[in-house]
């Protein structure tokens, strides 16, 4: 939708609540980046927009300019790909569709994991049901606090490092969309799909630059590179990529609350890259002071 830009700098664009895996509600992120600095902020949650309209009357009260957003979960063979889509049109009937079969399907996972650990642990599903708040994508970051609460594992790192690591064989898969359709339903829907966090370590994970060329002529308009998890060696190569098809570079926290180390503004995206997005998407509108 464009527009002039009226927005302020810092920009972090990459922010969770509770109606995902993060463990504040959209107004205590909101007021936890101003905290740090702050002014434009997106938040992110996984598969859903359901926070978009708290975090609008919290940035609003802060004087804090807002660009809603959505973490949508995609996959490419094995490897899970997270696609930030930036102000999509909420209501677009295929995009919908698709997050509701997601957060199904990743309900079902969760039951599945919870009554596999329960054989071997004193875990419950009301224990995760516990963790979670109405409507919110529910996944294995909700099953790590019930063990926390439970006093089984002291926090998400060792949750995750032990008892839902893959090699416990606990593990359960989820849908998820494949890379391609996940950017054509994002473009569809008047977004800005943007990758997160796309080289993280381990061996393969980043994505073959064969299928980030596909993506970028379906519309892939940038990638986040300056992320915690992202890999000296592979931001090597995708620096190099997103200057050759002129991308978007993004900056961000990926801010979980208690749930990670990460900090709002721990990295930020430049503000004439913050003006493509707004420049660029269809869907919805930035919300200004």
């Amino acid at each position: 939708m464009g527009g002039s830009q009226r927005f302020a700098g810092p920009s972090d664009l990459h922010l969770h609540s509770i109606h995902s895996d993060g463990t504040e509600p959209p107004a205590g992120v909101i007021s936890a980046a101003h905290r740090h600095g702050l002014r434009t902020v997106a938040l992110t949650d996984h598969d859903t927009t359901a926070g978009w309209a708290e975090a609008v009357e919290a940035t609003l009260s802060l004087g804090m300019t807002l660009l809603p957003g959505m973490e949508l979960s995609a996959r490419h063979e094995w490897r899970s790909v997270h696609v930030l889509a930036y102000l999509i049109d909420p209501d677009d009937a295929a995009l919908r569709a698709e997050t509701e079969r997601v957060r199904d399907d990743r309900l079902g996972r969760a039951e599945r994991i919870v009554r596999a650990i329960g054989r071997d642990y004193p875990l419950t599903w009301d224990d995760v049901a516990a963790q979670t708040t109405d409507g919110a994508t529910v996944g294995r970051p909700h099953i790590a606090d019930a063990l926390i609460a439970r006093g089984i594992v002291a926090d998400r790192g060792e949750a995750f490092d032990g008892i839902l690591h893959p090699r416990e064989g606990y593990y359960e898969p989820h849908y998820a969309p494949d890379a391609r359709a996940a950017v054509r339903l994002i473009v569809a829907a008047g977004g800005v799909p943007v990758i997160a966090h796309p080289t993280p370590a381990g061996r393969g994970r980043m994505l073959p630059l064969e299928l980030l060329e596909d993506l970028v002529d379906l519309g892939l308009a940038g990638l986040e590179l300056d992320h915690r998890e992202n890999t000296a060696e592979g931001l090597t190569v995708l620096r190099r990529f997103a200057a050759a098809r002129d991308l978007i570079v993004t900056g961000s926290s990926d801010y979980h609350g208690a749930g990670k180390p990460n900090l709002p503004g721990e990295n930020t995206t430049a503000d004439a890259m913050v003006q493509r997005i707004i420049d660029a998407a269809t869907g919805s509108a930035p919300v200004y002071p």
